[in-house]
């Protein structure tokens, strides 16, 4: 089964196995799914455990009979089972080549003036600086992690997205922005758990040369990254900052995908017009995913990029106290700061995925059906 990697690689992936085979053998309807979770599911030392388990039974029963509708195991059918998951992937990917010098010129805005409050520096000025002191190149620092975060990351949450999408839409005909609003949360919150190690990889790679020479950590490339993270910190060193990553992209995914789902209809209420559909939609799903994701961005940026100080302890301890202290230290306007870049970096990069996912489609449907 497609999903099972990610059962597997849950900490209570024993429970998760046994729901899926009940689900199979029909012993347990989907309508029963939620009482059949052991209450253990809620409670572990790991911090990503019960937040791994919930999305992981919200989804479990939507995309394994999605992954197991074929009637026979044609090579049209596997397709069809994973054609989500790889479009997801590609089109993420594609859309970061892109975008990401964007992407560096919004992690540095964020990391500017740390601990003071007052206007950031203005992204022509970080953009100008960032050329002149390191060169052209140092805008697509951090590309192989940012790759690698698609193709974990955007594979998962697509892939899920449209599988959970097209299951609904198969069975009812069509769905409540409320039920899209849960797809988009579930898809957003395991895929995000599945890229956490890459983001991690990416934001250090890209704040390193803010960082005082003696503290730069100088990760040669992405997989030098995750194995000296790995070395140095432990496995669990890798889900540094799991908790703003979750939310930001739950938060992300209600924003672009749950909105796309929802503009595209309203805007095939007022035109035939195939490009002003899309072209509207995903402008709108740029825009919302954009401005429901920043501030929980900004925290997860903070959180990542952190280091010990001379005594031994990190500036945040939690997602709760970097709130609190840049509430404090920086004021409430801290957390959009440098919103028209992000806006800037999130919508081309939602509307490129979206556009680059549909035309991929339209070719796959063509060619291999």
């Amino acid at each position: 089964m497609l999903f099972a990697p990610v059962v597997r690689s849950a900490p209570h992936a024993p429970v998760a196995r046994d729901l899926t085979a009940r689900l199979h053998s029909n012993e347990l309807s989907p309508a029963s799914l939620s009482n059949s979770i052991p209450p253990a599911l809620s409670h572990s030392s790991f911090p990503c455990t019960a937040l791994t388990s919930f999305f992981v039974v919200l989804s479990l029963s939507s995309i394994y009979h999605t992954i197991m509708s074929a009637n026979k195991p044609t090579m049209t059918g596997v397709w069809s089972n994973i054609e989500p998951f790889v479009l997801g992937g590609a089109s993420g990917m594609f859309a970061t080549v892109c975008i990401q010098p964007m992407d560096m010129v919004k992690v540095r805005i964020q990391l500017a003036g740390e601990g003071q409050k007052g206007k950031g520096a203005s992204p022509f000025t970080i953009g100008r600086d960032i050329v002149a002191k390191e060169g052209f190149g140092a805008l697509y620092r951090g590309l192989s992690a940012g790759l690698l975060r698609q193709a974990t990351y955007t594979t998962t949450r697509l892939g899920i997205f449209r599988s959970i999408m097209d299951n609904l839409e198969k069975e009812s005909g069509k769905s409540s922005f409320a039920t899209k609003a849960i797809a988009g949360l579930s898809a957003g919150g395991i895929g995000s758990i599945v890229g956490t190690p890459a983001d991690l990889a990416l934001i250090r790679m890209q704040a390193d040369s803010t960082l005082p020479v003696d503290q730069r950590r100088n990760y040669t490339g992405v997989v030098n990254a995750l194995a000296r993270i790995t070395k140095e910190e432990g496995f669990f060193g890798l889900f540094k900052g799991c908790a703003p990553v979750v939310v930001r992209a739950m938060a992300l995914n209600v924003g672009m995908l749950s909105c796309h789902d929802q503009a595209q209809a309203e805007f095939r209420k007022i035109t035939d017009n195939y490009w002003l559909q899309n072209i509207g939609a995903k402008g709108v799903s740029g825009f919302c995913a954009a401005a429901c994701s920043l501030p929980f961005d900004f925290v997860k940026t903070r959180i990542q990029k952190q280091k010990r100080g001379p005594d031994g302890e990190f500036p945040y301890k939690n997602m709760a106290d970097c709130v609190k202290k840049v509430m404090k230290n920086e004021g409430p306007m801290a957390f959009y700061r440098g919103f028209g870049t992000y806006c800037m970096r999130i919508a081309p990069h939602v509307i490129i995925t979206l556009f680059a996912f549909d035309g991929m489609k339209a070719m796959c449907d063509k060619y291999l059906r």
